[in-house]
């Protein structure tokens, strides 16, 4: 990160922007003695570096050091102004304030009850093998000619019923930008696709073409399903990163579910 020293009304709105969207992260790092002209504690030093620098507190320059020591003073000789005792009792505020300190401790307490009840290897294959028994993804092979109106699309299907070639009249007539590679859009899965789009091809056999134009937010479809194919589930230990998270995740909603019930009650 390259620091550079603002100045004036530039400054100002520095410290402004960084009182409101700081996020802090602890570290056990001591800093250097501190001699501003403000009491901040080492504790409150490092978090706030480690927050601007992006890595651990002892990796700090001392060109980085001294700007955020500089940035910091500025906030608390704010802070500890008279006026900002007054405007600390304004109703907005004060409920800025509290959301800030809720937002900090309930994300404090998701992190405390992930570490505490980390995804083991028996669930994050258990959660695999009972994604993997699910009816495994099919991936189709398509080509398509995109136009702007259902006149041209019916057009079209009557040029193919009378035996013309679909790559070359994708070629000559498709807006989209397919259309250069005769509408060939390789393999891919239907999620990929907006759903009208997905829903005639899957409704094709192979080797068909649509008897009807398709309309989507793009246009008008005409549609040729050239193959299909199972696309095999990854292997597991590919793969774990995204369980672990996963299983950690249905965990920690649980618990807040479990955490609303009373509240309910």
């Amino acid at each position: 990160m390259i620091f550079c020293k603002p100045a004036g009304e530039a400054r100002a709105k520095r410290i402004a922007a960084l009182v409101g969207a700081v996020t802090l992260t602890v570290s056990g790092f001591v800093s250097a003695q501190d001699d501003t002209a403000v009491s901040i504690s080492p504790d409150v030093f490092n978090m706030y570096l480690e927050s601007r620098i992006q890595k651990p507190a002892d990796q700090a320059t001392a060109e980085e050091t001294a700007l955020v020591r500089e940035e910091l003073t500025d906030i608390y000789l704010l802070s500890d102004e008279p006026r900002a005792q007054a405007l600390k009792e304004s109703p907005r505020l004060k409920a800025q304030i509290e959301l800030q300190t809720r937002a900090m401790l309930a994300q404090a307490v998701a992190t405390d009850f992930i570490t505490r009840n980390s995804a083991t290897a028996e669930e994050m294959r258990a959660l695999y093998d009972e994604q993997i028994t699910l009816a495994p993804p099919t991936e189709y092979k398509a080509r398509h000619i995109l136009v702007e109106t259902q006149s041209a699309a019916t057009d079209l299907i009557a040029q193919l019923e009378g035996g013309a070639d679909f790559a070359e009249l994708a070629t000559t007539n498709s807006t989209g930008p397919s259309g250069p590679s005769g509408g060939d859009l390789g393999w891919f899965s239907p999620d990929r696709m907006v759903p009208e789009f997905s829903t005639a091809v899957q409704a094709l056999a192979n080797g068909e073409f649509t008897k009807a134009p398709v309309q989507t937010q793009y246009g008008w479809h005409v549609i040729l399903r050239e193959d299909s194919r199972e696309s095999p589930p990854p292997p597991f230990e590919s793969v774990t990163d995204a369980l672990k998270q996963q299983v950690e995740n249905e965990k920690l909603r649980d618990y807040i579910l479990g955490l609303r019930q009373p509240a309910a009650e």
